[in-house]
């Protein structure tokens, strides 16, 4: 499922084959997937024989700047539980959770092709992405990668499950169910914990922790790349104290974590 480190791939590929290339044509065979009334013939408008200048990201946002500034739309979009970006047949990740492997042309969603015959498409089996034009960065919180100690602490505040906090875009945002339960449990904080709790040197740790779990995850290729990804199973075991894992649905998600060290 794409998290903030399958975004953050899909972003490096963007900017590294996409941008600077000539759009001659959209392709958006599926209607549902275009969001907040955006059309095929507004996309056209926006894309065709326009150039893709910026790749930015955030959270699970992927944004798409385009040239004609300043007046240019954003071209925005979101993965869902199975959303794979590939450009010219490279994928950002070699493999998602949950989703089916290989790469079949049924799932695409949306693609735009490039004067010199290359092609993006976004594949989506489960269809829970979505495209659109200039859409609204300003109803997420800040990027999980960057966010900072201070803006963590008024992220949590309030009675809620301290995972419910992590996963609500709208505080933090890029932070799925795989990255929540790996970096709460290399912070060793209870994801069932009341968030506004924490004190000061725990909203510390847990700030970088998020970070620093974002940055492995990134490198290694994904989201269910983290040391406790094996053992979320019944029968699982800590891996740092062997303690068996404790499993609940916290934030409407299942959640795994270690009931010694997790506190």
């Amino acid at each position: 499922m794409p998290e903030l480190p399958e975004v953050e791939r899909y972003r490096t590929l963007l900017g590294a084959a996409a941008l600077g290339r000539p759009v001659t044509e959209v392709v958006a065979p599926d209607a549902w997937y275009l969001k907040r009334g955006t059309s095929v013939a507004e996309l056209r408008a926006a894309l065709v024989g326009r150039r893709l200048v910026a790749a930015r990201r955030r959270g699970k946002l992927l944004l798409a700047e385009v040239e004609g500034a300043p007046d240019a739309p954003v071209l925005g979009l979101r993965f869902g539980m199975s959303g794979r970006l590939l450009v010219d047949d490279a994928a950002g990740v070699d493999r998602l959770l949950y989703a089916p492997a290989g790469d079949d042309a049924r799932y695409d969603r949306f693609g735009l092709r490039f004067a010199d015959g290359g092609v993006l498409r976004v594949s989506d089996p489960r269809r829970l992405g979505g495209v659109e034009l200039d859409p609204d960065v300003d109803a997420l919180g800040p990027d999980a990668l960057t966010v900072t100690a201070r803006r963590l602490g008024a992220a949590l505040a309030g009675s809620a499950p301290l995972k419910a906090r992590l996963l609500d875009q709208a505080r933090v945002a890029g932070i799925g169910n795989l990255v929540a339960d790996e970096a709460l449990w290399r912070a060793g904080l209870a994801p069932g914990r009341a968030a506004g709790g924490l004190d000061g040197a725990e909203v510390a740790l847990l700030a970088a922790a998020v970070r620093s779990t974002l940055r492995l995850l990134i490198g290694r290729g994904g989201s269910h790349t983290g040391d406790l990804m094996p053992e979320r199973r019944p029968g699982g075991h800590c891996p740092r104290d062997g303690a068996e894992l404790r499993r609940a649905t916290i934030g409407g998600r299942t959640s795994w974590w270690c009931p010694t060290h997790q506190r």
